[in-house]
């Protein structure tokens, strides 16, 4: 395989560059800074951004992002990228998304009445110990705020911390109750799950990052928790993953390795683009902090027919 060919191909892409050593140096295309601070390796099939940080493990993921049709297709041709066994996205959509006429009704709920902030800079009495959890599970302020996390000190959702999730209309359309002071962990709303969690802040365009819980996608970034559910191709969230052509990784937790590979095969069926992080010795994404998490996220296997094969047969 020509390093000549893959060159001409990115060059499409981001432009011309220059070679320094074993990289090449480009303009990136995400936070477009005047110098030439894209790196990548061609032989290591890695590529990142010495200003904005924008990286991968597979240069495909850059042309799929930022080329056209015919920039992903020469590259899947010379890098023998075997999607064969998926039918078309194209007709997929069509047939089983499109021809549904699903009605879209989004149903909004109230927080608790008692429900307090903690993202004010004046706090009462009572929020020591919920911030004592928060920052004992490796939050930080930064990630209260974003999340709009708060907690409850008494009523039904007594003791527990309060994460909201926001619809695309801005409204709440689920939130989480996590106690903190021991007893029944969650005592969530007796609402459908069938919502994406803080859909208002989910960009599609970017990847997106499938987890098991809210804690998980605190630590993820541009992350949507499942919350334990397996995810039907008739959902809110599949329907979106797909309609948007969505690049994919999924990070559920360590003990639900066959639920993670069954949604991977569905999602595979739609022609959706799939990474695999590997947690490993972590429990879940939860556990880490946001530098290790992307760390594992780099290091993801791009999920095709060989690989999905190979991981199954080493679930056996």
């Amino acid at each position: 395989m020509s390093e000549k060919q893959k060159l001409a191909i990115i060059s499409g892409v981001v432009g011309r560059g220059y070679k320094v050593g074993g990289e090449h140096l480009f303009y990136c295309p995400k936070c477009n800074h005047h110098k030439k601070k894209l790196s990548i390796n061609i032989e290591k099939d890695k590529f990142k951004c010495w200003v904005c940080n924008y990286r991968g493990n597979s240069i495909r993921k850059l042309i799929r992002n930022h080329g056209n049709y015919v920039n992903l297709r020469e590259w899947n041709k010379l890098t023998n990228f075997d999607r064969e066994d998926i039918q078309s996205f194209e007709s997929l959509m069509k047939e089983k998304l499109l021809g549904k006429n699903r009605e879209e009704e989004v149903k909004l709920m109230n927080l608790p009445k008692e429900f307090i902030s903690l993202t004010s800079t004046k706090l009462p009495v009572t929020a020591r110990q919920p911030m004592s959890y928060l920052k004992n599970r490796g939050l930080t302020k930064q990630d209260i705020v974003r999340w709009k996390i708060g907690y409850c000190s008494s009523g039904d959702y007594a003791n527990r911390i309060i994460i909201p999730s926001f619809a695309d209309s801005g409204g709440v359309n689920y939130f989480v109750a996590r106690s903190y002071n021991g007893g029944r962990k969650y005592q969530n709303p007796p609402s459908s799950k069938d919502m994406i969690f803080n859909e208002l802040y989910i960009d599609w365009d970017d990847d997106l990052v499938l987890v098991e819980g809210v804690f998980d996608a605190v630590k993820a970034g541009n992350a949507v928790p499942i919350l334990g559910n397996q995810i039907s191709d008739k959902s809110k969230l599949f329907t979106e993953i797909v309609k948007h052509d969505t690049l994919v990784y999924v990070a559920l937790d360590a003990d639900a390795e066959r639920k993670a590979m069954q949604l991977i095969k569905q999602l595979m069926e739609y022609g959706v683009e799939l990474y695999k992080i590997d947690l490993g010795s972590y429990s879940d994404v939860g556990e880490m902090d946001h530098e290790t998490f992307e760390r594992k996220k780099d290091e993801a296997t791009l999920m095709t027919s060989d690989s999905f094969v190979k991981h199954a047969i080493g679930m056996i």
